[in-house]
């Protein structure tokens, strides 16, 4: 498929700038794939449409205060730098993205805090606005990590036109969240509140957690026509024994499985047997889900409404079905879903 077939015209007043005031008062709309029926319900609901030992899978990564605001060395200028990665724990070398680009060069030190609590030197160019920095802290690991907590922001994503505040250090997390290495939410999981998740779980229904932490290139924009063609960028991810044995169990006892976003889902389909079953795995995963797409482990898909030509609108239609998808999204547009990271839920069953 053609990424044109993609796009479509969203009212910028429908992305979320706020979330709702309890995680689970979201609107949901529920899409069924074999009728074509769509519902207007909200995520509280949810408990509707699973049965006593079905299986939600869910994202424990936790997103970390990534986007650091510096100064440069004798002129001062700000300078966004917005953590992607630790590639060596020892050096404190990270992989980041400034901005201002243009001003940032290697050698150049970067000072944080008020009282230049810590600093850091550009090293190294890996893209455009990429660079690796070495931050230039000598204390103990724990001490280093709880200023960069100090430091940093909460990441919400350009498109919500305001700055975070403390609501958004809870808000922008899962309740399950445990990993730390996301810089971006997997916001499917947003919606759960530990009472729901308690009332599920009475319910008999169970969860499988995996581990996938989701980077900037998740929402890089796709920038060629022939989807084939797009490199989507690499992931860690990590599916242990546990969650194997829950999701298998359930699968060859005949429930169903449902993948919370499209994060989870990503991990899921890069790690599975012959026999369409979940097997532990560890390490980097760059696949792209578009149509045509056979699924191998998950019946069911908990989503968010996603902006126009991105890899998880594509992702969205290659499980609903390309026309149900879009006629879904056109109906969440006259009915004013609300869209994006903060934004309503959609459930594909």
């Amino acid at each position: 498929m053609k990424l044109s077939q993609f796009r479509f015209d969203l009212p910028l007043n429908l992305i979320a700038q706020y979330p709702t005031k309890k995680r689970e008062d979201a609107r949901m709309m529920v899409v069924h794939r074999e009728t074509g029926q769509i519902e207007n319900r909200h995520f509280r609901d949810i408990m509707e449409y699973f049965d006593d030992k079905d299986v939600f899978v869910v994202n424990n990564t936790k997103v970390f205060p990534a986007r650091m605001y510096g100064r440069k060395e004798k002129t001062g200028a700000k300078i966004e730098v917005f953590l992607l990665r630790e590639l060596n724990k020892q050096n404190r070398l990270w992989d980041v993205i400034v901005d201002p680009a243009r001003k940032i060069r290697v050698g150049n030190k970067l000072y944080f805090g008020e009282t230049d609590e810590l600093v850091a030197e550009v090293i190294d160019n890996t893209t455009s606005r990429g660079r690796t920095i070495r931050f230039l802290f000598d204390g103990p690991e724990e001490e280093f990590k709880q200023i960069l907590g100090n430091l940093g922001e909460t990441p919400l994503p350009k498109y919500i036109k305001r700055k975070p505040d403390e609501e958004d250090r809870e808000r922008y997390q899962t309740v399950y969240a445990k990993h730390e290495g996301a810089v971006a939410a997997p916001t499917a999981g947003l919606h759960f509140s530990i009472e729901l998740i308690k009332r599920l779980e009475i319910q008999g229904i169970r969860f499988a957690e995996v581990t996938l932490h989701t980077g900037l290139g998740t929402f890089r924009p796709i920038e060629v026509e022939d989807l084939s063609k797009h490199k989507m960028d690499a992931e860690y991810y990590k599916i242990d024994d546990l969650a194997c044995k829950i999701v298998n169990k359930a699968k060859t006892e005949g429930h169903r499985i449902c993948s919370v976003g499209t994060t989870t889902m990503r991990a899921l389909e890069t790690s599975f047997t012959a026999e369409k079953l979940l097997k532990p795995s560890e390490g980097w995963t760059n696949i792209f889900i578009h149509p045509p797409y056979k699924f191998s482990i998950s019946d069911a898909l908990i989503t968010n409404f996603h902006l126009p030509k991105t890899s998880l609108l594509i992702m969205t239609c290659a499980f609903a079905g390309y026309d149900l998808a879009m006629e879904a999204y056109k109906k969440a547009i006259k009915d004013k879903y609300r869209f994006f990271s903060y934004g309503d839920a959609m459930l594909v069953i």
